[in-house]
Formats: C-alpha cells, structure tokens, sequence
C-alpha cells in the first residue's frame, strides 16, 4: 500500500531527482560496494544497523526498505520497532546487536566529531577484526545511501522485498 491509495492521507511527494538514472555508474558501484561491505556480516545485525542509521538520519525510503527486507528475512516487527528507542529496551538486543547499534549511532551522528574510544571498545570486543571492518563498511554505505535518499527525496511505499535482488 502506498499513501497515495487513501486520500485521507497528506499527498506523496515527488522524488526531486532519480539519481539512478541520472548516474547508473555510481548507481551500480554503490550497488557492487554496498555487497561488499556486508560479506561475512550477520544479515540480521546488517538490517539493524540500516534501520537504526535511517531513522537517525531521517531517511523515509531506506527505512521503507530495510524494515521489509528485515521481516521478510524473519526479524520481528517488535524489534523493529524498539530499534528506535534501544539504549531503553536494551532487552530486545542481544550483547554484540546492542554494539552495532551503538556504533551505528556514533559513526552516524558525529556530534563530537569522532567515534568514542568506549563505543568501539565494546564493538571491537564483540565483532572479529574482519567481521568489525565489514560492519564499520555497512554503517559508512547505509549512511551514503541515506544521504542520496533523503536529497533526492526518495518515496517510501513502493518497496517489495527483494527487488533489486
């Protein structure tokens, strides 16, 4: 269901740019980069961090994505849910989820300029150097993809799990 099937609904906003289009050369190295970065990451800690940086970041498609992606991979709607208030429902998570998703937000949001030497501490212990590597390298590209999302003003609504697969 899109928004624009109830007209009680604000209207749909046009995209101000299909940047695919525009620029299908980086479109696809995104594409190629962003499965890279994932290789060796759990798929369930992948879709959380991508949820948890779309919130932060405001971005209305990737989070129409990443949150079907995450369900109809098995994830539950509870979780996704809690996802946006997770340092008070800590029990949802469990150890190494709760760091990545406080990586997530350190690399996102930047507010002091830097990731804290604590929140990768605890990520680090957690997460193989490899497996450390591919998640810092999945935050860094859903951040990307959040900034294209939201400048462009991608349209939330028309996802389908798995077709860009």
């Amino acid at each position: 269901m899109t928004t624009n099937e109830n007209p009680a609904y604000a209207p749909e906003q046009s995209p101000r740019l299909q940047w695919a289009k525009a620029a299908p050369e980086v479109y696809k190295a995104m594409v190629k980069l962003s499965t890279a970065a994932e290789q060796g990451l759990d798929p369930v800690i992948a879709e959380l961090v991508k949820i948890r940086a779309s919130q932060l970041n405001h971005c209305a498609v990737c989070l129409d994505m990443h949150t079907k992606d995450a369900i109809a991979a098995g994830e539950s709607v509870e979780r996704i849910v809690q996802l946006s208030a997770w340092e008070e429902s800590a029990h949802f998570y469990t150890e190494k989820e709760l760091a990545a998703i406080a990586l997530t937000e350190a690399i996102t949001v930047l507010t002091d300029g830097f990731v804290p030497d604590e929140v990768y501490a605890k990520a680090a212990k957690h997460f193989e150097e490899t497996e450390l590597a591919h998640l810092i390298s999945t935050i860094t590209m859903i951040n990307a993809w959040n900034r294209f999302g939201v400048t462009t003003r991608g349209t939330a609504g028309h996802y389908t799990p798995g077709m860009y697969k």
